[in-house]
Parts: C-alpha cells; structure tokens; sequence
C-alpha cells in the first residue's frame, strides 16, 4: 500500500530583510497569500510577534482582513493570537469579523506564549495579574466566536459576540510547542497545531501521542486533527539550498546569543567561526532544506513517522523571490493543484 499523500499549508511571519523597509514585509505577506491560493496549498497563518526587529507581523487580525480580501478559496488563519495579551470577548468579535469577510475560510489558532519578551508584554496588557486562566480564556473563547451560551453562573452570560452567523464560525486550533497545549487541545476536543520550527522537532512525538490519546469528541471536532509547523526551503538544487539556508543559521546562531535583527544576504554575513561553522552545519543536517525531491522525501518520511495528512510550511529567505520560488517548487513536488481540485474530507462535527 502507498502513503496517502499529505496537504501543505503555508506560515508566514511576515520577515524582515535588511536592506528592505518593514512595511514591504507585510505587503509581501499578502502578495505571498494570493500565491499560495493559486499554487494550491491548504491553508495560510500568519503569526504575532512584538518589538522583535527579525519580524513585523505584529497584528495578525488586521493582516487576515486584508487577506480576506485579497484571496477567495485559502483558508487563512492566526498562527497564533497570544491569547493571554487580551480579552477572549475581544477576540472573539475580530474573528467573527474575519468570519464574515471571508465566511467558512478562518482558523483562529490561539497560544500561551508571550511572543515577545517580559516588558513588552506587560506593556501589551499591564492588567493582566499573571494568572493562568488561559484555559478558561479558551473556554469563552470557543462559546462566544460559535454563538454558544456561556457555562451557567458564568458572570458574563448574558454577553454575545457579534456578527453572529447561521453558517458558519471560525475554527478555533490550538498552537505548542509542548505537552502543555497538546493536553488542552485533547481536553477541548480541538484541532492541534504542534510548532516543530520552534524545538527543532523535539517533543514532537510525545505531544501528538498525548493529544491524540486523550482527545474528547466534540461539538467542533468528532476525531483528532493534528499537523506540525516545519520550517523547510526547497531550491533547484541543493547547493543553492545551502546558500541561502546560510542567512537563516546566521540568524539562529546570532539569535541564541540574544542578537537579533533583520534576516541577512548570504554575501553579506559576517564570517563564521570555526565554532560556528560547525553549529552551521549541524543545523544543516537536520533542517528540512535541499532541493525540492530532497525536502519532499524528507516531508513525508515526517508525515508518516506522525501520522499526519497535513504539514505546515514556514521558510526564511532574505529573498522573497527564492522564497516563493521555495514554495512553487514544493507545490510541484506534492501536487497540490490536483489535491485542492478534490473534494477534502473532514472530521469536523456536522459535516
């Protein structure tokens, strides 16, 4: 028997190059919505971070309008909104927003994370007591953006969150990069998004199993829906792979030293140590990077290590030109022109 084939789908944080201005990050991101539409892929996310010099996607609510009007079959999600920065209500009215701008097309993936440092997020929200009630944040969240009643005795019960639609609703995913989330998604019975870019692939499996062993049916979900978040770049070959895979190990190794900064060009690096070279290297080995048959092969070796039907792309260049062009050749490798002219089974409750 053949391995059923897998969809991809496309993050993008919405990177910043030297040399170019922020802002054209954020053009760029749409531009690469439309593209990832028209080459087929499942689904786009786009991702929240703050005052972090290396990415301007510091809105993902703001950028999904746009991206609602600028595609029409993607589905197009946040990868994720860090829920604890603010009010579920709040949220969940930007989403059923989005929901009505693009209805039956929005992922609203959710995280604990911070996505910045201490200070930046306590000037986020410098209410918020430190308290973990994130759970119960995901709990008002998945009733207000479904229109469902609060639990009885829930102080704002009598609260909506508008539009308010027959239709449809988003769907709400939950983003890790630990057991942690994997255990919520389970107890929730909601899609799980395992971020393998942030740990390298570390504790991958470990989650999955939790989240899957522990999965409750739902009235959002009747079976587990799991895929994994890899950063991955495809070239023509593998020796142009390796030169622009050069950027981004700068960017890590200089990032593990608490250096950050814009993503810069291969020919502008500053030399590498030996030490470094080394660390280069290592990153290199076990990066999903090569030619386009070299990441495809090692993309569906993962799939079928995770039972998964789904990988979530997410690729740093300095150029945005060999980053689509990363894309266009994956695209190719995996046939998603075909996959996304079939009808998509799924698992969602009602359907």
């Amino acid at each position: 028997m053949t391995q059923p084939e897998i969809s991809l789908s496309v993050l993008d944080q919405s990177t910043v190059s030297a040399g170019t201005p922020e802002d054209q990050a954020i053009r760029d991101t749409v531009s690469l919505a439309q593209h990832a539409e028209a080459l087929g892929y499942r689904r786009f996310w786009i991702a929240e971070h703050h005052n972090h010099a290396s990415i301007a996607g510091s809105s993902p609510e703001v950028l999904l309008a746009a991206l609602a009007m600028k595609t029409e079959r993607i589905r197009l999600g946040s990868a994720g909104v860090m829920l604890p920065h603010y009010s579920a209500l709040h949220v969940a009215e930007q989403f059923r927003v989005l929901d009505a701008l693009a209805p039956g097309r929005i992922d609203l993936g959710v995280g604990r994370a911070p996505g910045s440092d201490g200070r930046t997020a306590y000037a986020l929200n410098p209410h918020n007591d430190g308290a973990d009630d994130f759970p119960a944040q995901v709990r008002d969240l998945l009733h207000w953006s479904h229109g469902l009643e609060l639990p009885e005795g829930h102080r704002f019960r009598s609260v909506t969150a508008h539009p308010m639609s027959d239709a449809t609703a988003p769907d709400l995913w939950m983003l890790g990069s630990s057991d942690y989330g994997a255990q919520l998604a389970a107890h929730f019975g909601l899609p799980y998004s395992f971020a393998h870019f942030i740990t390298d692939g570390r504790g991958a499996g470990q989650a999955l199993e939790l989240y899957r062993r522990g999965f409750k049916p739902s009235p959002f979900l009747q079976a587990p829906q799991a895929n994994l978040c890899v950063w991955a770049l495809a070239a023509e070959t593998e020796d142009e792979a390796r030169h622009w895979f050069r950027s981004r190990a700068r960017w890590r190794i200089d990032r593990n030293r608490g250096r950050l900064g814009p993503l810069l060009a291969p020919d502008d690096l500053p030399p590498f140590s030996p030490e470094e070279e080394i660390e280069m290297e290592n990153l290199w080995v076990s990066s999903y990077a090569g030619s386009a048959k070299q990441v495809a092969d090692k993309l569906r070796r993962l799939a079928q290590e995770q039972q998964l039907d789904e990988i979530v792309i997410l690729t740093w260049t300095h150029s945005r030109d060999v980053k689509r062009r990363s894309y266009e050749l994956l695209a190719r490798e995996f046939d998603l022109a075909t996959m996304a002219a079939e009808p998509r089974r799924t698992a969602r409750a009602g359907t």
